[in-house]
């Protein structure tokens, strides 16, 4: 708020005449001193000095007497000003100096707290609030510094709000607001206010509280048998008159500090005579309402509670064979409701239905008709709200499994790289005519078998890395036919048919044809007594978005596989439920509930879509849909790949430098390495890398390294020795998946991605190619 005719130069000296005014009482008596000095030290001190000295101070006083002069009349100026503003203001307001000092009240504050004499605001609240003197000092200091401070505060009137406001001319504009919300408590009504701090002592009670209790108790363990207090629930206290009920209302909690409104509670009041023709008012309403006796048999039902319940909804039905409670009976909720102590809450109830899931939300009153007690029933349907719940929780489910599945996929990985690996060298040293060389085949087949289940569970939490190709589904289905004949046996027959037209896609082939076969085998198994199994391919085009299954396919070009099958279908209750990890509909022992979660997860990572649709008794359809790959410009044919160093009948040339923490990974690599012909340097970790290669006389080729390891990570390590060794190629390995440091190895020029577990020749082989 600005005060005409004040400059930027007048604030600061009226600031600096305020912070000096203390010294204003001490100056003529510094002047006068230094006066008789000169008189007694004359001999020791020059008179000029003293004299010149006095003459300062006094020069200092008087220039001080004027600016504090100034300050008042800019002071008086900015008052009158902000007097003008609020004189219409209906709320109390005040003008303070900045030593609280009341300069001014309008006429509202007048009519509520008198005349505003000298002095602060403390004594005017004293009897409003705790502590009114810290809370104004606090204020005070917040609108010093940030120009506007504001509290929300509880006096025997109610809630109410306390702000001030920095003025110009140095002085602080006070607003009190006292709040009346809808069914509060109406000013001039005193209630007991009481002010509760962290470990439930009592910090403050207004006067109608130690009215009420006829004492000033400590604690509320003092007033309450029963703690903690409950807002909006009935707790009997102790008061000088005996024991009686109050409904306890919590206005505010500030930094720990409760506020808390006790209110009188009478007894219970008469339950609501509903009229007489309850029945045909019921119909008349466009909500859904039953009126229930205290046997909790339906007496009457209008037409949108018919709509809601389904045909068995009429007089006579118990609710409870309607709906089904979500943990607690139906029948021990509206026992407990007709006993007189009606439910705060809604309850949610699923509606049994056989097909589908819907879930109702039913509030209960009680009523009186014809003189007996009947309760109210207002339902709405809460299927949609039940169905988002149910989303976040399996969303954070799916989270949770994902986490603790590329967790537990990192170290099995490691594990499964060297059991593989060593394998691999013993069979490289055994013929197949060696007792041992079929053992050496099982455990290497049941390690790859291992190797597959954790990437089952990675692909499910969509943690697995692709590598992802450009596919001709027609290809794919073709290799892969063979395969799916066996699988389904002789009982049912496999066809497949593709669109003449197909257009190609981008994929990690060999997740796709696990996808495929997953879908297939599931197919099978839902005709026991055999079946027709189709397979079909089309190129779709989505002129709109396609909305279905809580997803949206945006418009565009589609590639389409269809898995088609005549078995006994899916209810439409576990319809929803196929994709989730662990599901199953076979009996026990039959599936493991992972094959349709490992499919979705792939379609899903690879950017694809799938949904489902099934009738019982009639077959299941399984559709699957992939973007379209945009072909770029016709390139240069890629070279041949150069044969490998088994086929090219001699060893490799270079220096490596092999850094993994896991050892046994690490002896697996380097005697892998060593045995084709390259100069091996091992390191067990980022830091102990870094110091190797300290030495710069040392050739180094190519870094093979993990990429999560104790201390530095594999890409930080990498980026800082090219810096040295700009040229060295890099192989990245990890038993995580690919993305999962994507971000870390961009920008790391000449790298490449091994994931574990890796065989002997998958290593050998990525390394000579980074070489070269």
């Amino acid at each position: 708020m600005d005060v005409t005719g004040t400059t930027g130069s007048d604030k600061s000296l009226t600031r600096l005449s305020l912070s000096l005014a203390p010294a204003l009482a001490v100056l003529p008596v510094v002047s006068v001193t230094l006066l008789a000095a000169a008189v007694l030290l004359r001999r020791e001190v020059p008179v000029q000095v003293l004299a010149t000295a006095a003459l300062a101070v006094l020069i200092a006083y008087a220039a001080l007497r004027i600016l504090l002069a100034r300050h008042r009349l800019l002071s008086g100026m900015s008052v009158a000003s902000v007097a003008s503003v609020v004189a219409n203001d209906p709320a109390p307001c005040f003008v303070t100096a900045t030593d609280g000092e009341v300069l001014h009240g309008n006429p509202a504050a007048v009519d509520r707290f008198g005349p505003c004499g000298p002095g602060g605001l403390t004594p005017l609240f004293e009897g409003l609030m705790a502590n009114p003197a810290g809370v104004f000092r606090r204020m005070a200091s917040r609108a010093q510094v940030s120009g506007t401070a504001h509290e929300d505060i509880v006096t025997p009137r109610g809630p109410s709000r306390l702000s001030a406001h920095r003025t110009e001319g140095d002085l602080l504009l006070w607003r009190f607001v006292e709040i009346v919300t809808p069914g509060g408590v109406p000013p001039g009504t005193d209630f007991a206010l009481l002010t509760v701090g962290r470990s439930n002592s009592i910090l403050f009670m207004n006067q109608a509280a130690r009215q009420l209790v006829g004492d000033r108790p400590k604690a509320l363990a003092a007033l309450f048998d029963t703690l903690p207090l409950r807002p909006g629930e009935i707790h009997e206290m102790v008061t000088a008159e005996g024991r009686r009920p109050v409904r306890v209302v919590e206005i505010g909690d500030r930094g720990g500090r409760r506020e808390l409104m006790l209110l009188p509670e009478q007894s219970p009041a008469p339950a609501v005579e509903a009229p007489r023709d309850a029945p045909q008012l019921l119909e008349t309403l466009p909500v859904p309402l039953l009126l229930l006796g205290k046997d909790g048999l339906i007496d009457s039902a209008n037409a949108p509670a018919k709509d809601l319940l389904g045909p068995e909804c009429h007089p006579g039905t118990p609710l409870s064979a309607l709906l089904e409670g979500l943990g607690r009976s139906v029948a021990d909720w509206l026992a407990e409701a007709a006993s007189g102590r009606e439910p705060v809450h809604s309850e949610f109830l699923r509606l049994g239905v056989p097909d589908r899931e819907v879930f109702v939300q039913v509030t209960l009153k009680t009523a009186m008709l014809d003189g007996a007690p009947r309760l109210l029933a207002v339902l709405s349907d809460a299927t949609e709200l039940k169905t988002l719940e149910a989303q976040f929780v399996q969303s954070q489910k799916m989270q949770a499994i994902g986490q603790l599945a590329g967790g537990v996929a990192h170290d099995f990985n490691n594990l499964l790289t060297a059991i593989s690996g060593h394998c691999d060298l013993l069979l490289l040293r055994h013929d197949p005519g060696d007792p041992d060389y079929s053992e050496l085949i099982q455990i290497n087949q049941n390690a790859n078998r291992a190797a597959s289940l954790v990437g089952q569970l990675l692909a499910f939490s969509r943690k697995q890395t692709l590598r992802p190709e450009e596919l001709d589904l027609r290809d794919t289905l073709s290799d892969l036919t063979h395969l799916l004949n066996r699988l389904v046996g002789e009982k049912t027959t496999l066809s497949v048919s593709h669109d003449p037209l197909l257009r190609p896609i981008r994929a990690d082939k060999r997740q796709l044809e696990q996808v495929i076969m997953n879908l297939v085998v599931n197919a099978r198994d839902a005709m026991p007594e055999g079946g027709e199994i189709r397979v079909e391919t089309e190129t779709l085009r989505l002129s709109e978005a396609l909305r279905r299954d809580r997803a949206e396919v945006p418009a565009g070009e589609y590639v389409s596989v269809k898995v088609i099958d005549t078995g006994k279908g899916i209810s439409a209750d576990k319809l929803p439920k196929v994709f989730e990890p662990f599901f199953t509909t076979k009996r026990v022992g039959e599936g493991t509930g992972l094959g349709l979660s490992t499919a979705y997860g792939i379609v899903k990572q690879t950017g694809g879509y799938i949904f489902v649709d099934s009738e019982v008794d009639k077959g299941s359809c399984f559709t699957l849909l992939f973007p379209v790959l945009e072909l770029p410009r016709p390139a240069a044919p890629a070279p041949a790949p150069a044969p490998s160093d088994r086929a090219k009948g001699h060893f490799a040339q270079g220096v490596v430098l092999l850094v993994e923490d896991e050892a046994p990974v690490r002896a697996f690599a380097s005697q892998a390495l060593r045995m084709r012909g390259y100069t091996v340097l091992e390191a067990e970790s980022a830091e102990a890398a870094l110091q190797t290669l300290e030495d710069a006389e040392l050739k180094v080729d190519i870094f093979v390294t993990d990429v999560i390891m104790p201390g530095m990570d594999g890409p930080s390590w990498v980026r800082k020795a090219l810096e040295t060794r700009p040229d060295t190629g890099v192989v990245f390995v990890s038993g995580y998946a690919e993305e999962a440091f994507a971000e870390g190895q961009a920008g790391i020029p000449n790298s490449v991605f091994l994931p574990k577990p890796f065989s002997l020749t998958e290593l050998t082989d990525t390394v000579r190619r980074q070489m070269h």
